[in-house]
């Protein structure tokens, strides 16, 4: 509704504007001096021609004879010939005293009445721009205030909610013509971060899930299989060595099912939920004891500290290390336990033929592989994983070669 006043007052003052300017401009082309009073004083001159203290004053004229002679001005500015009245378009108005005819140049003032009146046009037309541009200024202010910049703030707040920013809502101002569409904007905002809390804590769980799975499930398969095995070793029985290789068969199966459900999820490790807390240190053995099921780990020794840890994620990277050293290397086990700084370390290591210097660095990425693993089955997650799940404790993985031999290193922070 603003809006049509708004473009209403534009246009109508735009028509005042030039209606004004033609009625002025027509004015200052058809003046002319009054009739009646240019006869009042040719009268008043014939009756008092004798007395020029009695001529009107109302007027400037001069009077001239039959032979073009002034015998009466009544101002410097008045025609002083019929040559010059014509050419100043002044009126002429002839008169008869005693036989004898005699002419009367009024000056019309046309020059001056057009020149006041041309700056009374000019003021006029000015001052009706003026209002105009304020008009316009205002409009102009209008439309920035109640739509453009509500327009601009809609289009910003939607960038921000399609790069994932749900906790600035929107400001709403009811008063502008975007005030509902503010408002559902604002709700929608709301019901997406609620429905994105959602979404994350399903898939928290979905990864948690995962997680505890591949662990809950390798740990006793690996057993199922030593143990499978270690009797179809012992096994005199034929019969009996073929239902053991069928277990251990399957328990391959198994291995395999849940390394590609922990693949499925690889793309969210980074978002699996880490609980460090304060553990003392003893709880080392039991996590070991756990992972080697082959009993290849020699006697070790682990000192006293606190430290910070997340049990369940320190066991799969316990895990994977043990299980990659019975894979490449299939010798016992020697752990390394001291303190360094504020870091109890424990130093894996085996007596394999280790890896190639090259390719070293490239084992904790996702997916690789060293070159002594190709008839060895494997995702070339194991390491990836567990550096990941160590940094998110605080503290530090790093693998190396030995002299001979691979060396796994965990650095657990000290509280």
């Amino acid at each position: 509704m603003k809006k049509r006043y708004f473009i209403l007052l534009i246009i109508l003052s735009f028509i005042i504007e030039i209606i004004t300017v033609i009625i002025l401009v027509n004015n200052s082309y058809s003046y002319k001096n009054d009739t009646i009073k240019i006869n009042e004083l040719s009268h008043e001159i014939e009756l008092n021609f004798n007395d020029i203290t009695k001529y009107p004053n109302y007027y400037d004229y001069s009077i001239i004879d039959d032979n073009g002679n002034v015998i009466y001005s009544s101002s410097i500015n008045t025609s002083k010939s019929l040559t010059e009245a014509y050419k100043n378009k002044d009126t002429i108005v002839d008169i008869n005293i005693d036989s004898n005819t005699y002419k009367i140049l009024i000056n019309n003032n046309l020059e001056e009445y057009i020149k006041n009146n041309n700056s009374f046009i000019i003021i006029t037309v000015l001052v009706i721009s003026i209002i105009q541009l304020a008009i316009i200024i205002t409009y102009f202010i209008y439309l920035q205030k109640n739509i453009l910049n509500p327009f601009k703030d809609m289009k910003a707040y939607a960038t921000r909610i399609s790069s994932g920013d749900l906790d600035i809502p929107l400001t709403m101002d009811k008063g502008n013509n975007f005030g509902a569409f503010t408002e559902s904007f604002d709700i929608m905002r709301e019901e997406l971060k609620k429905a994105r809390k959602k979404e994350k804590e399903a898939n928290d769980t979905k990864r948690e899930l995962v997680a505890k799975l591949s662990h809950d499930i390798k740990t006793p398969v690996s057993s199922i299989k030593s143990t499978s095995e270690l009797g179809s070793a012992i096994s005199k029985d034929e019969k009996n060595k073929y239902y053991f290789d069928v277990i251990n068969a399957k328990a391959d199966q198994i291995n395999t099912l849940v390394s590609n459900l922990l693949i499925s999820s690889l793309e969210d490790l980074d978002k699996i939920s880490i609980s460090p807390k304060k553990c003392e240190s003893f709880i080392l053995y039991d996590l070991i004891k756990n992972s080697d099921y082959l009993v290849k780990v020699l006697e070790y020794k682990i000192p006293q500290v606190n430290i910070y840890i997340d049990r369940i994620r320190l066991q799969q990277v316990i895990d994977n290390i043990i299980s990659n050293s019975y894979k490449y290397a299939n010798t016992n086990i020697n752990i390394n336990s001291y303190i360094d700084n504020s870091y109890l370390c424990l130093e894996f290591i085996d007596y394999g033929s280790g890896v190639d210097e090259l390719e070293l660095p490239l084992l904790t990425e996702k997916f690789k592989r060293g070159s002594n693993s190709e008839s060895k089955d494997g995702t070339g997650l194991g390491l990836y994983i567990s550096k990941t799940f160590i940094n998110e404790m605080d503290g530090i993985f790093e693998i190396k070669n030995g002299n001979p031999g691979f060396i796994a290193i965990i650095k657990l922070r000290i509280i």
